[in-house]
């Protein structure tokens, strides 16, 4: 799906006068209906199926809260089909709004900016559910998976699921990611696809449950393998193209340990540096076609690899990023806007972004537990987004090589590593008081 993007220099940007916030919409039977029959063809072209668990604990207009793994496109159909004619508002990213505003908001969506900490969405949720008795749908990993596992989770998930106080439901999407995995340029696969519907948490449970123990149910919840699931139940993908562009995810080579040489094609991924290469079979398994053994037989233990990788360079002080890029820009759902030219830097200081017309925007490593790292975004190319709720940046490196992939893995592993410094910090101060303290001290000198 592409996008219109319109040139203007930052500076006139920044003098944009911004839209006013709106409420969510319920969206009526019409518009639920209409979501329902343009989801159809997919769906009916996949075969699509599902199963109900629990589900009878659930009242028809009874507010809850349906949490989703996300794979693809697809994953907003099958809950459009599954569930019909239930009102709900689906809380979805700013720029699919983007020259579609008002349909987007009729047909129930609620908008925000991914890995943006964001106090407007929360009010918007509790304004749904509170007010207007809808239920909300919410795909809590935000973006695509790219390997076909489960990504990290927000940690606000199961506070906020504590503050609803509704119930619960995990909708499981097999075969998704399976049929159209985000590296492959939208090319899709013949895979059949189905769901299962499970109602996982009710009001009471809530309510006697810690935020940590929400949190182990819905973590737990969010655990697959796209690739386990098609090789356990002999799912055969036999499309020459399944290896394409898999070099956005296998980045570097296990070989010769280069990065950004790696070339899928075709059925097989090969490194331009050493020659090794690999051939993605039928059944989601990487087949070595060298002599011996190869490093990998399977895309997501490669790609942990790489993540272990990253994290090496890091705690090493060898970790750093410093591209040229080509910059859009949002303010709020108009338009996308063309601002230049800039440079982006990454590292354990966080993001550096400058660029024409005096762009100059900062941001910390904790600020996101990740990063907004797209493949083949809006047909324009791949990017690593930044920002805030005043503004997000769009940068689309100028260079040969995958670089978004690891930029992602590199920010969630220096997310971690400050978050646990800030922590060993906390306790360490917390220690130093309680040694400190009057009784402390009275002990001492009896």
């Amino acid at each position: 799906m592409k996008i219109k993007v319109i040139e203007k220099s930052y500076g006139e940007v920044m003098k944009t006068k911004r839209k006013k916030h709106m409420k969510p919409k319920r969206p009526n039977m019409f518009f639920r209906t209409l979501l329902k029959l343009v989801s159809l063809p997919d769906l009916l072209a996949t075969h699509f199926k599902y199963e109900k668990i629990g589900m009878d604990k659930l009242g028809k207009r009874e507010p809850a809260l349906f949490l989703m793994n996300h794979s693809s496109f697809i994953d907003l159909e099958i809950v459009a089909s599954m569930l019909y004619p239930r009102a709900f508002n689906i809380i979805t990213t700013s720029d699919g709004f983007i020259g579609k505003d008002a349909l987007m908001r009729w047909i129930g969506c609620i908008p925000t900016s991914k890995f943006v900490s964001d106090s407007t969405l929360v009010r918007d949720i509790l304004y749904a559910v509170r007010k207007k008795r809808d239920s909300i749908v919410l795909f809590p990993e935000a973006g695509y998976s790219f390997d076909g596992t489960s990504t990290t989770l927000p940690e606000t998930t199961a506070p906020l699921i504590k503050m609803l106080g509704i119930p619960v439901v995990m909708i499981h999407a097999y075969g998704a990611f399976s049929r159209d995995p985000l590296y492959n340029n939208l090319q899709r696969r013949k895979v059949d696809v189905s769901a299962t519907e499970t109602y996982i948490l009710s009001p009471d449970e809530i309510k006697n449950m810690s935020v940590e123990e929400i949190a182990e149910i819905v973590n737990r919840e969010f655990t697959f393998d796209s690739f386990k699931w098609q090789q356990e139940n002999h799912i055969k993908i036999d499309e020459d193209f399944r290896a394409d562009y898999l070099n956005r995810v296998l980045y570097k080579c296990p070989h010769c340990m280069k990065e950004g040489k790696m070339q899928g094609k075709g059925d097989k991924i090969t490194c331009s540096v050493c020659g090794a290469s690999y051939t993605l079979d039928e059944y989601g398994y990487l087949v070595y076609n060298g002599e011996g053994e190869g490093k990998f037989n399977n895309i997501p233990d490669w790609y942990a690899w790489e993540r272990e990788c990253v994290k090496a360079e890091i705690l090493e002080g060898k970790y750093s990023l410093d591209i040229p890029v080509d910059i859009c820009m949002t303010i709020d759902t108009t338009h996308i806007y063309h601002i230049g030219e800039g440079r982006l830097r990454h590292g354990d200081f966080g993001f550096v972004l400058d660029g024409d017309g005096g762009l100059h925007y900062e941001q910390k490593v904790r600020a996101s537990y990740t990063v907004n790292s797209d493949f083949n975004w809006y047909e324009l190319g791949d990017i690593i987004s930044i920002g805030n709720n005043d503004h997000l940046f769009y940068c689309f490196p100028k260079i040969e090589g995958d670089i978004v992939t690891k930029t992602r893995l590199a920010h969630e592993e220096l997310y971690k590593i400050a978050i646990a410094k800030a922590n060993e910090e906390k306790k360490r101060k917390r220690d130093e008081k309680e040694n400190l303290s009057p009784s402390k001290e009275a002990s001492k000198s009896e």
